[in-house]
């Protein structure tokens, strides 16, 4: 072991080779006051040793256990002393703001105000209280955080008298509060509950709307007041400043203007009776607007419906023209500018009747290049009411079904399970089976959707029959095979037994594996002792009714209408397979008679003799109890006779 190195001595005349390695401190000193980080500086209106005699005088009894060197504060007096003087500042600071007193009241006030365990009447004492305080004084405090926050309260719990009167001290200054990303919530607030004061709010707009609706804050406060809350008129004037200046200088509708009434929009109404150059102009200066909004597409405005209003509105106007080359020239120059832009215009009806009314009257290529910019959002358009009328135009009119296949079935059958769920998903998913069926479509829905037939006609090749059929065959092996993998667990489910009904009698393929899937949950003893049983949910037990009739009742011819793609019969003689037939008398003494009713009838038209006959003796019993109390016992009870007549024969 070698001996420790002793230190050099001071008075030694050798050169000191090394550095004097210093002794090891036995205790850790307090951090300097110059070391602690901090945010905001400290003033010390005195120097060190004032202070540090000040502590002193506070601690006398401990002065004589000290060293001559005085007393070093440690850490936690530091940030002690550091918080209260930061404490001080920001109380300094917001004493020296503007209305701090104000401000001040207004919060104890509103701290009362907005409290959710109050009385109506107790909040409108506070309400009252509240607005004692800001009275005249809303103008210069609503651009602040807190303080619009206050006035916010006053017009969501104030009474009429009370909103009118923020709105009154707020006249010509509604353009600045929505540029204000506090004092905007407040605009919405006032067109929302002050309906006397809106139009005069939008009014202070004019002339502006294009500009705020490229703005960060006023964007969707427009789009707010434009979608929400504005009536016809005030949507009108809204929409004035797409069409340029020339526009503005024309008389603007009234309320009791018939004009307004019209379906069409405000473009229309602003173009009648202008010669052929004025035409021109408006039309050109809404292009240049449309195309501000196309080039500003990171602002967000054309996610708003105002811009696909007047998208749509300069759309029809083009396709009117009556020069060809003219308006192919004007559309296709629309088409490109927009094209890579439609995602964001799905959402709405004005948008969604645009990227329709592109898809109708486009090329193969054109209609080539909407799918391709759409298919990322295809399942997010299959569960939105305006959007996926798009998906249904495109089934109607692209002649390439096998670009169908690759790029928008898969997106709407993989996600079935999810569709299913909501009635707008399972009108998706119906659509490439029974495209505009009565049963599952209303009438003003068809009317929407026909709206492009006219043009499918021109544009369209191939006969509705055959697109509809390829289409069909193209999503049945998806469909198919998510009713083998989740049939029996969504044949529960209200819209779930719909959807499952129509991909049984419509799907092209083989159904085996689906029929066994579906008539599993019936091997389970009836009735149920747990969960009920399938046969006892109504919209289960019809879907089991209609697939062994073979297809839906049709009122109008009285009858079954049989489905070419589904074979009853084979369903029959699973159900028989599968179903005990001490089961299958307790369903017809119990909720399962009408299914029962349909076995007997398709057993009766297309069953063997062994089926006849095992039928014949599981509803035997059944026969000689009478089982008059039996819902639908007369439709069994002829069904039992016939069994019996046609076993009889054929034995």
């Amino acid at each position: 072991m070698l001996a420790p190195k002793r230190p050099i001595s001071a008075g030694s005349e050798t050169p000191p080779a090394k550095k004097a390695r210093l002794p090891r401190r036995t205790s850790k000193k307090a951090p300097s006051v110059l070391l602690q980080k901090r945010t905001r500086p400290v003033d010390n209106s005195s120097d060190s040793d004032n202070s540090a005699s000040d502590e002193e005088g506070l601690v006398e009894e401990d002065q004589d256990e000290q060293s001559d060197e005085g007393h070093t504060p440690g850490p936690l007096d530091v940030t002690k002393n550091t918080h209260a003087a930061q404490r001080v500042l920001t109380h300094q600071r917001r004493a020296a703001k503007p209305h701090s007193s104000l401000l001040a009241d207004a919060k104890r006030a509103w701290s009362l105000a907005q409290q959710k365990t109050i009385s109506k009447k107790e909040r409108a004492t506070h309400i009252t209280s509240l607005m004692g305080i800001v009275r005249g004084m809303i103008q210069d405090i609503v651009f602040k955080h807190d303080a619009s926050r206050i006035v916010q309260t006053i017009v969501k719990w104030g009474s009429q008298a009370q909103r009118s009167e923020v709105a009154t001290e707020l006249q010509g200054r509604f353009k600045e509060l929505a540029e204000n990303k506090y004092s905007k919530f407040l605009v919405v607030k006032l067109a929302r509950h002050c309906h006397s004061h809106r139009l005069p709010m939008i009014m202070e707009f004019r002339s502006r709307v294009i500009r705020l609706l490229l703005h960060r804050e006023a964007s969707q406060i427009i789009a707010d007041i434009y979608e929400l809350y504005a009536n016809a008129t005030e949507r009108s004037i809204l929409l004035r400043d797409f069409y340029g200046r020339e526009a503005a200088l024309l008389p603007l509708p009234q309320k009791d203007d018939d004009a307004t009434k019209d379906v069409r929009g405000g473009l229309p109404v602003v173009l009648q009776g202008a010669y052929e150059e004025q035409r021109r102009r408006i039309l050109t200066s809404l292009r240049e607007n449309l195309d501000l909004m196309f080039n500003n597409s990171d602002k967000g405005p054309l996610r708003h419906a105002i811009v696909h209003r007047a998208l749509w509105e300069y759309l029809s106007e083009i396709v009117r023209t009556s020069d060809d080359r003219e308006r192919e020239k004007t559309y296709r120059e629309l088409f490109e500018s927009c094209k890579d832009l439609l995602p964001e215009i799905v959402h709405t009806r004005d948008g969604s009747r645009v990227v329709r009314e592109f898809l109708a009257r486009g090329t193969a290529k054109d209609r080539k290049d909407i799918v391709k910019v759409l298919k990322p959002y295809i399942a997010t358009m299959a569960k939105d009411e305006d959007a996926q009328l798009i998906l249904f135009t495109a089934l109607d009119v692209i002649d390439d079904t096998k670009l169908i296949a690759k790029s928008i079935l898969p997106s709407i059958t993989q996600n079935a399970q999810s569709l299913q769920a909501s009635a707008i998903g399972r009108r998706t998913l119906l659509y490439s089976l029974v495209p505009r069926d009565r049963r599952y479509y209303t009438p003003a829905m068809i009317t929407r959707i026909s709206e492009t037939d006219s043009l499918r006609t021109l544009t369209s090749k191939k006969s509705s029959d055959v697109r509809a059929a390829e289409i069909c065959a193209a999503a049945s092996s998806e469909l198919l095979s998510w009713v083998v993998r989740d049939g029996a667990e969504v044949s529960r489910e209200t819209g779930g037994s719909l959807v499952i009904t129509e991909v049984m009698l419509e799907a092209h393929g083989d159904k085996e594996a689906a029929i066994e899937a579906l008539l599993i949950p019936l091997k389970t003893s009836y009735p149920s002792d747990g969960s009920p049983h399938p046969i006892d949910l109504p919209h289960t037990s019809r879907l089991y009714k209609v697939l062994l009739q073979g297809g839906h009742f049709s009122h109008a011819t009285n009858a079954i209408v049989s489905r070419p793609n589904f074979n009853p019969s084979t369903f029959a003689s699973a159900f028989l397979h599968h179903v005990k037939s001490a089961d299958i008398a307790a369903m017809a003494c119990g909720g399962g008679s009408f299914v029962i009713a349909a076995l007997l009838e398709r057993v009766i038209a297309d069953g063997t003799p062994e089926e006849c006959n095992s039928l014949s003796e599981c509803l035997s019993g059944l026969r000689e109890d009478g089982g008059k109390r039996t819902k639908g016992w007369a439709a069994l009870s002829e069904g039992i006779t016939l069994l019996g007549l046609k076993a009889t024969n054929v034995t």
